[in-house]
């Protein structure tokens, strides 16, 4: 049988009920107010987040244009590889922080939650002891049903406005949860993008790796053909020079077998003379080192000068030097030659013959008294022939 409850110990009763259930809205509202800090806190968070993600895009924008540049001006690669590696490495100083400051946020999120849990155990037990009482308490107060249920609806107010609480807080953590369900989301998809600009920059080093092996296959080819063109240039300078040299022993040869259809014109009774038929009145008369230079000497004539009556004109000899092009050393040595022979005792008129003549040659030729002779047609005979003869008076 149960024992009526005095006044006094529903009072006391009552009152401790009222003090336990002041505890539990307390703790209640400490965790409401947590739960307020950490969205608070959350939304500080999102909105560092949103900024940073903003940076970043913002950041993968400035590398995309960089990049546009870079395959846009392949010249200029280097200062946009240099802006490209800077742009990452603060891309990735950023990407290093975001990291540490999530970490640490999941760090001070975890704990918050595993206080909140705690909370909640703690509240939990709080529950049971106080269902264990309100047990005992309704053995204790069947004579006083009616301030029970008074108390019962009080209550259950109290446990209404508990568990709304407990719903908004469930709320709260959902959207705490979309939220970083979010974040995630934009970390992947920022992570996918530097994915996808890793690509693009490795696309962009093979290119330029294809085109510098095609440089240097290009120079390679180059330097052969500018080897293959030294060489045909040699040839050719060779070939020039054994023509040139060809073309000069021929035309020796025909002014040494034509001398008189070239040489008639000026002396008759001509005669090409061989340095070797006068060799012993040189030998005496000249060094040999003079003699020598002699030997050198392209054709020598000896005739009388063509116009004297009879046969009484004077006898000169030539000495010819012969070339196609007739320059200042042709000249040179035609008046070098016909010197020696003058000291030889040879009455020598220096020559010069060939098919043209440089307007130097033909200055000095004037100048010094040489006989020009282009095929067959003599220039400066009369003004040569006087000079030598009054160089000999």
């Amino acid at each position: 049988m149960v024992r009526p409850l005095t006044t006094s110990s529903a009072t006391i009763f009552r009152a401790q009920s009222e003090e336990r259930f002041a505890r539990i809205e307390a703790a209640l509202e400490r965790l409401a107010e947590a739960q307020a800090r950490t969205e608070v806190e959350f939304r500080e968070y999102r909105e560092r987040s949103e900024e940073r993600l903003a940076r970043i895009e913002a950041t993968l924008d400035r590398l995309a244009e960089a990049q546009a540049q870079t395959e846009a001006q392949m010249r200029a690669l280097a200062e946009a590889q240099a802006q490209t590696e800077a742009q990452m490495r603060a891309l990735a100083e950023a990407q290093a922080r975001t990291e540490a400051e999530f970490r640490e946020y999941r760090e001070r999120s975890e704990e918050r939650l595993a206080r909140i849990e705690a909370t909640l155990d703690r509240l939990a037990e709080a529950q049971a002891q106080t269902e264990a009482q309100m047990r005992a308490l309704a053995e204790k107060q069947a004579r006083t049903e009616a301030e029970f249920r008074e108390y019962r609806e009080r209550s259950e107010e109290r446990l209404a406005r508990i568990e709304a609480t407990l719903d908004r807080l469930a709320e709260a953590q959902a959207q705490t949860e979309a939220q970083m369900r979010a974040l995630a989301e934009a970390q992947a998809q920022t992570e996918a993008q530097m994915r996808a600009l890793a690509e693009a920059q490795a696309q962009t080093e093979a290119q330029m790796r294809a085109l510098a092996e095609k440089q240097a296959q290009t120079e390679k080819v180059l330097q052969s053909l500018i080897a293959t063109q030294q060489k045909f240039e040699e040839r050719l300078q060779r070939l020039e020079i054994r023509v040139g040299q060809m073309d000069g022993d021929l035309l020796e040869i025909r002014y040494q077998e034509r001398a008189t259809s070239y040489f008639g014109r000026i002396l008759r009774r001509l005669k090409v003379v061989s340095i070797s038929d006068i060799l012993d009145t040189l030998e005496e008369r000249l060094s040999p080192d003079e003699v020598e230079e002699l030997f050198n000497l392209d054709l020598l004539i000896r005739g009388r000068i063509r116009g004297s009556p009879g046969e009484t004109g004077p006898e000169v000899w030539l000495a010819v030097e012969i070339s196609a092009l007739i320059d200042t050393e042709d000249v040179e040595r035609a008046l070098q030659r016909a010197i020696l022979l003058r000291k030889a005792g040879y009455p020598a008129i220096p020559t010069v013959a060939g098919r043209n003549i440089s307007p130097v040659a033909e200055t000095v030729a004037r100048r010094e008294g040489v006989v020009i002779v282009q095929d067959g047609r003599s220039t400066l005979w009369q003004e040569a022939f006087a000079q030598w003869e009054s160089n000999q008076a």
